[in-house]
């Protein structure tokens, strides 16, 4: 693999320890990980990306997505439901996809993760109807070139025995651990620099038994993956708990072995101090997805307070059915401004917002070899164009990225290898994806 050397940047944003940030910086890949940052690198040799008029960041991290659903974005009947009646909505609709279906949803999920300065995602699938498998969505990380945490998701308790989800969409549980063996055995990575990780997340605490909770945390455990799953998401789940089980969701957690620093929950819009306390003293992780928060109604993740008591918090755009989009970069301006909504204008900085979308994000899933650019990490990054119209007049081009944009990468970087050239997908026939995407949700929408 040809050294890369990217060169002049108008700012390179590091995340390290001392969260530099160099002006005219140059970054120089060498063999998929980071050899040098700082001014005047030199590299006889090296193929040259001229940066001048951007800056360089970290690839951000995205802890919780549902790639399929970009498959059902902005379905009627849904649109304006709260968690549990737009589920109901949609789980029909998912009843019908298929292989194909999680293939080219995935696919299109993640091109559109990239585009958006994503080098790292993970995904959580739970529902396999007819023959699909998670096969399907790997299978479409390695063509689209993104660093992947997949999780075997899962829902056991249909309608019939007092669940959420329709009995056709429900495995048995025996079945559910025994694929989530043969996928860890089959794909996951523990080596640094891994371009895959497995693990493994039962759907949530209103789909799935007790049973199958601790079960499913003994196995990861046995197999050194980690843990995730749905976690006080809003009013509704946070009634299902002490209804069904007696206890706020943190004591469920804690009870069945899911909390420590291998277990992270999407949502925890509506942890209490406790909670939040269990979380920070155990290393317990929590995907914050502020726009799907915002579009089914839950409610605003006390994030300030998590980060204040420790807690690891990183961005997730959620499923692109309940956000309805798969932009990281928005995100991240939505958790600044969310949080300033709920607590002032000084609650939360551009900079830390962008802290969380990178090196929180590693750290949420558990990686310390992503999410800063530093000699021996990962050749993990994002140029952003700030010489455009987005970011015209600003005057912190670092605050900008948040702020008022761009929200498109002008090139991205994964393992060293460019993904996003000049704005454009560099891997896959985008066009392509699209149109098959489009013409499957025609068929949805027609069956």
């Amino acid at each position: 693999m040809t050294d890369i050397l990217i060169r002049n940047a108008d700012v390179v944003v590091t995340m390290n320890a001392a969260r530099e940030e160099i002006a005219g910086g140059d970054v120089l890949i060498r063999g998929g990980a980071v050899a040098a940052v700082g001014k005047g690198v030199q590299a006889p040799g090296a193929e040259v990306v001229e940066a001048r008029g951007c800056v360089v960041t970290p690839g951000l991290v995205n802890t919780h997505h549902h790639l399929y659903q970009t498959l059902t974005r902005v379905v009627p009947g849904g649109q304006d439901a709260l968690l549990f009646g737009w589920l109901k909505t949609l789980y029909p609709i998912w009843a019908k996809f298929g292989p194909e279906e999680m293939f080219v949803s995935a696919q299109v999920g993640l091109a559109e993760l990239a585009l958006s300065g994503c080098t790292l995602t993970s995904d959580h699938l739970y529902l396999y109807p007819n023959g699909s498998r998670l096969d399907d969505t790997i299978a479409a990380a390695r063509e689209v070139g993104l660093r992947f945490h997949p999780t075997r998701g899962a829902m056991s308790i249909g309608e019939s025995a007092g669940g959420l989800p329709p009995d056709s969409l429900v495995e048995n549980e025996r079945a559910i651990l025994e694929d989530c063996i043969r996928v860890v055995d089959a794909f996951h990575d523990a080596a640094p620099g891994a371009m895959v990780r497995v693990g493994l997340a039962p759907c949530s605490p209103f789909s799935v038994s007790r049973e199958l909770m601790r079960d499913a945390a003994l196995l990861a455990r046995d197999k050194g993956v980690m843990l995730h799953t749905h976690l006080a998401e809003n009013d509704e789940d946070i009634a299902y708990s002490l209804a069904q089980f007696g206890c706020r969701p943190g004591q469920y957690a804690e009870d069945l072995g899911w909390t420590g620093p291998d277990v992270w929950h999407a949502h925890c819009v509506k942890l209490d101090g406790q909670e939040i306390g269990l979380f920070a003293r155990t290393g317990t992780g929590v995907a914050h997805c502020p726009c799907s928060n915002c579009r089914l109604g839950s409610g605003i993740a006390p994030v300030r307070a998590m980060r204040d008591a420790g807690v690891k918090v990183g961005l997730g755009v959620d499923g692109s059915a309940s956000n309805d989009a798969g932009s990281l970069i928005a995100e991240a301006r939505q958790a600044l401004l969310l949080q300033r909504v709920a607590r002032g204008a000084d609650a939360m900085s551009a900079r830390e917002v962008l802290e969380i979308g990178t090196l929180g994000g590693a750290r949420v899933l558990g990686r310390d070899d992503c999410g800063a650019l530093a000699p021996g990490m990962r050749a993990d990054l994002a140029i952003w164009d700030v010489s455009g119209i987005e970011a015209a007049g600003a005057w912190d081009p670092v605050a900008a990225l948040v702020l008022c944009g761009p929200t498109r990468v002008r090139d991205l970087f994964v393992e060293g290898r460019q993904v996003v050239r000049g704005g454009a997908m560099a891997s896959i026939d985008l066009g392509r994806a699209v149109d098959r995407q489009n013409a499957l949700a025609r068929r949805l929408m027609a069956g």
